[in-house]
C-alpha cells in the first residue's frame, strides 16, 4: 500500500504563518502537518510515500519520500493536483489532503476496508465544527448516505442540516478497480469538458474540488463507502484555527478533538 499526500496549496487564509513556508509546513505542536502525516503513515507500515507539492515546493525535502510537483497550483485545485501524481495511481493507494492530521487509528480503519473506493467521514463533525465556525452551515457541506453507508450524496453547499449525515475529511483510499475507476473516470470527465466542466459548470475543469470529481463518480454509478468516525482528526484552514488548536493544546483540552501520541 502507498501513500500520496496534496501539499500543493499555499494556504492564504493562514497568512503570515505561510509567507515564508507552504501550508503542509505550518507546525502544529512541535511538528508540521506534513510530519504527523509522514509519521502516522510509517506507523502503519506504509512507506511508499509521496507528496504534491507547489507553493514554495523547494522547502519541502523529507528523506525517503518522492516528490511530484503542481506547477499551477496557484490555478488548480485538489482533482488536478492528485494527478501530477498520476504514475503512483496504481495498486493500493490511500490519498490524504496535506492541511490535516488524523490519528492512527482513523488511518487504520480506511487501511482495513475491503471496498474498492473508501472515504472517512466524521460522524461527530458538528461538535468540532461549532467550536470552530460562528455559523457551521457556512462552511459546512452535504454528506448522504444510503442504509449500507455507501455515500449519495457530497459536497454540495447546503442551508440546513437535513442533508449532512457526516462530513468528509480529506482521507480517503482507492484500490482494486476503484484505480481504475478513478483514472477511466477522471479522463472521460476531463475530455468531456471542453466546453463546460461536466464536474461543476460553475469552474474550469482545471479547478474542481475532489468532492465534484467524488461526486461524479457516485452519479456515473460508482460505489464510495463511507468510513465513519467520531472526531480523531483536524483540518488546519485558517488563523482561527490555529490560534483554537494551540489553545486547547495549553488548557489540555486539545482531546476534545485529537489524541495525540505520546
Amino acid at each position: 500500500m502507498k501513500a500520496i499526500i496534496l501539499a500543493a496549496g499555499e494556504g492564504k487564509r493562514l497568512q503570515p504563518l505561510t509567507n515564508d513556508k507552504p501550508k503542509c509546513l505550518v507546525e502544529l505542536f512541535g511538528q508540521s502537518l506534513l510530519e504527523h502525516q509522514i509519521n502516522i503513515f510509517k506507523n502503519c507500515n506504509i512507506d511508499d510515500i509521496s507528496v504534491v507539492t507547489g507553493y514554495k515546493n523547494e522547502l519541502i525535502n523529507f528523506k525517503n519520500v518522492h516528490y511530484y510537483q503542481n506547477p499551477n497550483y496557484q490555478i488548480t485545485n485538489m482533482v488536478e493536483t492528485l494527478f501530477c501524481a498520476e504514475s503512483s495511481l496504481k495498486n493500493n493507494v490511500i490519498i490524504s489532503y496535506g492541511d490535516i492530521i488524523f490519528e492512527k487509528k482513523v488511518l487504520k480503519k480506511l487501511i482495513e476496508s475491503k471496498n474498492d473506493i473508501s472515504i472517512i467521514i466524521d460522524l461527530n463533525w458538528k461538535k468540532y465544527w461549532n467550536e470552530r465556525f460562528d455559523n457551521p452551515l457556512n462552511d459546512a457541506e452535504s454528506l448522504v448516505l444510503d442504509n449500507d453507508s455507501f455515500i449519495r450524496d457530497i459536497g454540495q453547499k447546503i442551508s440546513n442540516y437535513e442533508n449532512i449525515q457526516g462530513q468528509y475529511i480529506g482521507l480517503m483510499k482507492f484500490q482494486n478497480e476503484g484505480i481504475n475507476a478513478l483514472h477511466s473516470f477522471y479522463k472521460k470527465s476531463k475530455f468531456n469538458s471542453t466546453k463546460k466542466n461536466v464536474l461543476n459548470p460553475n469552474l474550469p475543469f482545471s479547478q474542481s474540488y475532489m468532492t465534484d470529481l467524488l461526486q461524479g463518480m457516485i452519479h456515473s454509478g460508482y460505489k464510495i463507502k463511507g468510513i465513519p468516525i467520531s472526531g480523531g482528526w483536524l483540518e488546519l484552514d485558517s488563523l482561527n484555527d490555529y490560534e483554537l488548536y494551540n489553545k486547547k493544546y495549553s488548557n489540555g483540552t486539545l482531546s476534545d478533538f485529537i489524541t495525540l501520541k505520546k
